[in-house]
Parts: structure tokens; C-alpha cells; sequence
């Protein structure tokens, strides 16, 4: 069986050209979060892809859940989903299918890690900067790593820029014995 992030990206790429063919992009990424967000409740996720429960109820479950919130395509993707026995794919179908999106507008995603959460003005200076410095648009997500001690991490593509108190501590702890060694 193929990995679920190879799955998912099959699945994203398929929505994806289908909603290059209408113009439906917007659509699509709004339909998928909200099933992404759907399908993250346990009971819903184990409902649907409980293979002891009959196809039917299942399709029926999933009406209910969704009818008249997303798009009749978005509802047959994720019936096939369902069918496969693979509705667990929903958030990294999103995700992959941000992804998609993000490419296709030239955005780029960047996702910055801080030891406790950002207020909404740290937020805003970090995307100016971060844009400022990528000289483009990005996608910006905010994590939280209590582990990082203080300061943060900045990933933008494939690129780290490690700010944090862990990471100076790291580096610190690297030259500290690097210096040992050389003695």
C-alpha cells in the first residue's frame, strides 16, 4: 500500500487539476479544511472508516455531516474516500493541496516555531520580515515548542534559520567540545 503522504499528494494533485479545469480553486482548499477539520474528530474519523459499518450508513453519516457546506466534486472525493477505507487521508490531502495552491500563486510557506505562543502584532512583524527578506509573498504558520526554551525557528521552504535559546545551547555545547577534542 502506498505511504498516506504519497496517497494524500495523489489525491490533492487529482482535486487540484479538477479545479484548474472550472476555476474552482478557492473552493476546493475552503471544502477541504473544513472536511480536514471534520474528519480530525476521532468518533467521525472511526464512523467512517469503520469498514464493520455498511457503505450506505457511512455515505449517509457523511451527508449529514456535510450537505450543503461543501461542494458537490469535494463531497465525491471524499465518498471515495470513504469507499477506500482511507477518510484518515482528509488533513494531509489539505495540506498537500495548500501546497499545490501555494506554488501555483508563488507563495511561499513558511512555518515559525516559538517556545510559547505569539500575539497577533509578533505574528504580523514576523510575516513583514520574513516576506521582506524572502522578497515574496508567504504562507505563515505559527507552532508552539515549550522545548525551544525561549526565542524561535523560522522555516521558510527548505531553509531553517534557528533563533532559539535550544539551538544556542546546542551550538554552544558543539564548540565546547569540538574545543575539547583539538587538545
Amino acid at each position: 500500500m502506498a505511504r498516506p503522504t504519497t496517497a494524500a499528494r495523489r489525491y490533492a494533485e487529482a482535486a487540484f487539476d479538477l479545479a484548474s479545469r472550472d476555476g474552482t480553486h478557492e473552493t476546493w482548499a475552503r471544502d477541504l479544511e473544513t472536511l480536514a477539520e471534520i474528519a480530525a474528530g476521532g468518533r467521525v474519523r472511526d464512523v467512517l472508516g469503520n469498514p464493520a459499518i455498511p457503505l450506505p450508513d457511512r455515505e449517509r453519516v457523511l451527508r449529514e455531516l456535510v450537505e450543503n457546506r461543501i461542494s458537490p466534486k469535494t463531497l465525491n472525493l471524499v465518498r471515495l474516500l470513504v469507499q477506500r477505507g482511507r477518510v484518515d487521508l482528509l488533513p494531509l490531502v489539505s495540506g498537500e493541496y495548500r501546497r499545490l495552491m501555494n506554488r501555483h500563486r508563488g507563495v511561499v510557506e513558511a512555518v515559525v516555531t516559538s517556545a510559547a505562543p505569539l500575539t497577533t502584532e509578533d505574528t504580523a512583524a514576523l510575516r513583514q520580515r520574513i516576506e521582506s527578506m524572502a522578497r515574496t509573498t508567504i504562507d505563515l504558520r505559527t507552532a508552539v515548542d515549550p522545548s525551544l526554551i525561549g526565542g524561535l525557528t523560522v522555516q521558510v521552504g527548505g531553509r531553517l534559520l534557528d533563533a532559539s535559546v535550544r539551538g544556542r545551547l546546542e551550538r554552544l555545547r558543539d564548540q565546547l567540545v569540538a574545543g575539547t577534542r583539538t587538545r
